[in-house]
């Protein structure tokens, strides 16, 4: 079940990513400045992020068993349409507005994963069920590279018939936990009482620094790298792969550390790592070695970081809740994700470069660390001891 969840999980976020290795191409093509790049890029952000509120309840409710081939389906169709008919900023828009639906899986395997796995052993599993998001590196690796040796839209082909094998897969072999703790009331009502949890909305923030940064670095390095250090498109996107492929492998490595110690003590250095990673790259050393070990440090710090807010969940939250707090919390890892992107736009649009960027992200990855250091840490004392 973890295999399955974690494959369907890796595929919708490949098709997540689709659209941010082909920005600059995208740039060229339609004739975008760096904030219209940047919002071609944010949209599937959004919009997977707000998604993950109803697909988490959903999940509590009906399981994932039907929600997760039914959201891989559905991903099929804007995969195509952003493949073959957008060849305009508006449509790309309205694609990526609906390619979104792919990223809300997170929502739906966390708790199904959650359900399957003792305590003891879901922050690992969780960290395990992560490397899901190393969908973005399979996109980074591959789109440019299929776009240029096969034909602009063979790599959304390709997407769209992995999708679509799944979902069969999904719907024939997946299985819900048996006897899982099923929460009553109404979608809203559900989501209602997430959102009414104190330690939902720490956990929120929490996530929208670690998992948020992930996102924003996965979908705007490949800008940033050409614009800062005009790379090519192609060594742009591999650079971006190697930075995701890393964070991802660190999410279990976040996970494991959280389930044989503290997840608050892990969390505290991964947001350390995160702060020094970003005051060092926003100076614009030279990208080899100092760029490139800023940006790995940084990488390493968002995947552990992520993956030890998860173990933090399972210990916070009870397990009929676990899905709509899921929800919420990556909701606001997505939205986390968003901004950024945005802000490094803006910022390099009015000064030229992207010093004050890295800055803001250093200052928010300091107050991260303050938080987990003070409250989070009482209130994990607090749960352990009731």
């Amino acid at each position: 079940m973890l295999f399955l969840a974690t494959t369907g999980f890796l595929l919708c976020f490949w098709a997540w990513a689709l659209l941010a290795p082909l920005g600059p191409r995208l740039r060229e093509e339609l004739g975008l400045d760096s904030f219209q790049q940047s919002l071609v890029v944010a949209v599937p952000v959004i919009v997977g992020a707000l998604g993950r509120i109803p697909a988490g309840a959903l999940t509590d409710h009906w399981g994932a068993r039907r929600v997760f081939p039914i959201v891989a389906g559905l991903t099929v169709l804007p995969v195509l349409y952003l493949g073959h008919l957008a060849d305009s900023l508006a449509e790309v828009l309205v694609g990526g507005f609906f390619l979104g639906l792919g990223g809300t899986t997170f929502a739906v395997g966390v708790p199904f994963v959650n359900a399957w796995f003792p305590p003891e052993h879901r922050g690992m599993a969780l960290g395990l069920f992560g490397i899901g998001t190393g969908g973005t590196a399979v996109s980074a690796f591959t789109t440019v590279q299929l776009s240029e040796a096969v034909g602009p839209s063979f790599p959304f082909d390709l997407v769209a018939a992995c999708l679509a094998v799944y979902a069969v897969a999904a719907w024939s072999l997946l299985r819900d936990k048996p006897g899982r703790a099923v929460a009553p009331g109404s979608m809203a009502t559900r989501t209602a009482l997430a959102l009414r949890l104190p330690a939902t909305w720490q956990l929120a923030f929490l996530y929208a620094v670690s998992f948020g940064g992930f996102v924003a670095f996965s979908v705007y390095l490949p800008t940033y790298l050409t614009q800062a250090y005009s790379l090519g498109r192609s060594d742009a996107a591999l650079r971006t792969a190697g930075f995701v492929v890393l964070a991802v492998a660190m999410r279990p490595v976040g996970g494991w550390l959280s389930d044989r110690t503290d997840p608050v003590r892990v969390l505290t250095v991964a947001y350390g790592l995160v702060a020094a990673g970003a005051l060092v790259a926003s100076f614009e050393a030279e990208l080899v070695p100092v760029g490139t070990a800023a940006f790995l440090t940084m990488a390493a710090g968002l995947g552990a970081g992520s993956g030890a807010v998860f173990a933090l969940v399972a210990r916070l939250v009870a397990p009929e809740r676990v899905g709509a707090v899921t929800g919420v919390v990556g909701a606001a890892g997505g939205l986390g994700g968003f901004f950024p992107p945005l802000v490094m736009g803006a910022v390099e649009g009015a000064t030229g470069d992207y010093t004050w960027g890295f800055i803001l992200l250093a200052a928010t990855a300091l107050g991260a660390e303050a938080l987990t250091s003070t409250v989070v840490r009482r209130r994990a004392r607090a749960k352990r001891s009731s």
